[in-house]
């Protein structure tokens, strides 16, 4: 009894003292207001919303183990003598940085577990990126006002393949050596700074002395502090504009329908997070990831057998082995073209094409109006087959970055091998832009049939004259809402001459992009209703 009243006593002295607190800092700034608001914020429901949040909880599981991991690397290049607990390479002279490496996997206690958890953390990080990336351009989730939060995003889809060859490369293993070997001669094939900037880079010709350390300050300093500054903004900014929504009966262009932050979106998310560190630990645990004791420290007259990068890097690597060795030289300069166009170019080709994609496909529109409804890929049939193309083709780079393990394991020719790949890379995509493109309109129409006769049965009636025919059953209102509420833009209408040739390249563009297309069947009533869930918020008057 006594020890009741006195919990008590603390439990009220701890609520007057959170009360006081919380009356003290509200006074000072509007906790109250901003908290009100951001608990009543609606969330998406859809489980597709769900990838960005994958994201952020393995990069939460990368930023806790990394800090773990920091206290006991020794990102040194100076060379000393192993004498850890892994007998075979026991005696052996290797760089501080491998052997803080070995010591951390058998020496500290769980050391190896959270370098493992660390790893795997850091490949679903950069995949659930990239898929989250994926379902944004299908969906169009990139137009206004998300443009620039699109372009956060891919800036910070780019940090973190920096990021994941940063720590890839720090254990100074035969594996990452050769990785940053590879590095070194992109590098290089730069026109007329290559060298220049090689030398910059690694304090002097390969491997240097002086690399390691820059790297993890890299690494641990100014890569993660950009990453964590931009993770803030995006998602400062994802709160601030609101979410994108599926088109059903209540949405519109103009609102935003979702669950409430508390206690809906909060327990969901809470119990998706421990779900994403619950499975990091046990693939950390049971599936071993880079095991550098079996590669041995780094020996630049030496290569591992199966090199191949992680995953997120390895269109890179395919891209170089199927690139023909292409070489020339100009004004007693050797240009790389083997190295430059696959390694240089192409991902620079790449990453530009996807922070102008939102301004490119705006200004063949010719829209300059808010979007808040998601756009089922179907209905943008070319530009699904544009994401499906780019998906394909990093596929097969993909493959050929293992191209001698595919052909040892099946005992193919590499040779053979290579030139297929080659082939497939330049008309696959191609001849998945075409079919893509025409499954969307054929699904386009599935639509329109089931707009027009309804939903199949699978039963088989048979009508007062006698005739057979399959049975059909009306749609439900929302699903007829679903089918018919959508955003497809029309072609832009041809001017008169005289026309500019930037105009008659946009007038082109926008026919080929928005020509194809299966209308539904609505009524005038209905088109009217449609453009006034399909309009765009009103702007506020300016005071």
């Amino acid at each position: 009894m006594l020890f009741g009243k006195r919990r008590g006593r603390v439990a009220q002295r701890a609520r007057e003292a959170a009360a006081a607190g919380f009356e003290a800092l509200d006074r000072r700034f509007p906790a109250a207001e901003t908290g009100n608001a951001l608990l009543r914020k609606a969330f998406p429901g859809h489980w597709s919303y769900l990838l960005g949040e994958i994201a952020l909880y393995s990069l939460v599981v990368l930023v806790v183990t990394g800090c773990y991991l920091v206290l006991f690397f020794d990102a040194s290049m100076v060379q000393t003598v192993y004498d850890g607990a892994y007998g075979p390479l026991r005696g052996l002279r290797t760089t501080q940085a491998y052997a803080s490496t070995l010591r951390i996997s058998f020496d500290v206690r769980g050391g190896l577990l959270i370098r493992q958890v660390h790893h795997w953390a850091a490949l679903v990080f950069v995949a659930a990126a990239g898929i989250h990336m994926l379902r944004i351009f299908f969906t169009g989730a990139f137009r206004r006002p998300r443009e620039l939060n699109w372009a956060i995003g891919v800036t910070l889809f780019l940090l973190a393949l920096l990021e994941g060859f940063c720590g890839y490369s720090l254990p100074d293993d035969l594996l990452s050596g050769t990785g940053l070997r590879t590095a070194n001669t992109i590098v290089m094939s730069l026109p007329v700074v290559g060298t220049y900037l090689s030398f910059l880079i690694w304090h002097g010709p390969f491997p240097g002395e002086g690399f390691i350390p820059r790297l993890y300050i890299v690494h641990v300093f100014f890569v993660p502090g950009v990453l964590l500054a931009l993770v803030a903004l995006h998602l400062f900014l994802v709160v601030y504009l609101k979410h994108t929504h599926w088109s059903d009966q209540g949405r519109t262009n103009r609102n935003a329908v979702g669950e409430p932050m508390f206690p809906q979106f909060t327990m969901k998310s809470t119990g998706l997070f421990f779900m994403i560190s619950g499975s990091l630990t046990v693939l950390g645990a049971l599936a071993q990831v880079n095991p550098v004791w079996s590669y041995g420290p780094y020996r630049a007259d030496q290569v591992t057998t199966d090199a191949q990068p992680d995953w997120y890097v390895g269109f890179l690597e395919g891209a170089l082995r199927l690139m023909p060795p292409w070489e020339s030289a100009v004004a007693g300069h050797t240009l790389m073209w083997n190295v430059l166009l696959p390694a240089v170019v192409l991902p620079g080709l790449l990453f530009l094409i996807l922070y102008a994609y939102p301004l490119f496909e705006k200004w063949v529109t010719g829209d300059a109006s808010e979007h808040h409804l998601c756009d089922r890929p179907r209905d943008r049939p070319t530009r699904t087959a544009f994401g499906v193309a780019a998906v394909l083709g990093y596929a097969l780079l993909l493959v050929a970055g293992g191209n001698d393990v595919i052909a040892l394991t099946f005992r193919l020719s590499v040779e053979e091998l290579t030139r297929v790949l080659r082939t497939l890379v330049v008309l696959g995509p191609v001849l998945a832009f075409v079919v893509t493109k025409r499954l969307c309109l054929a699904l386009q129409g599935r639509d329109r049939r089931r707009l027009e006769e309804g939903e199949e049965t699978g039963e088989v009636e048979q009508s007062v004259s006698g005739g057979l025919g399959e049975g059909h059953r009306a749609l439900s209102p929302r699903q007829r809402y679903r089918l018919m509420v959508r955003e497809m833009p029309r072609p832009l209408p041809a001017q008169p001459a005289p026309l500019t040739r930037r105009h008659r390249l946009r007038v082109a563009l926008s026919s080929w992009y928005y020509r194809d297309r299966v209308d539904m069947p609505v009524t005038a009533e209905q088109r009217e209703l449609i453009a006034g869930r399909l309009a765009a918020p009103a702007r506020e008057p300016q005071e």
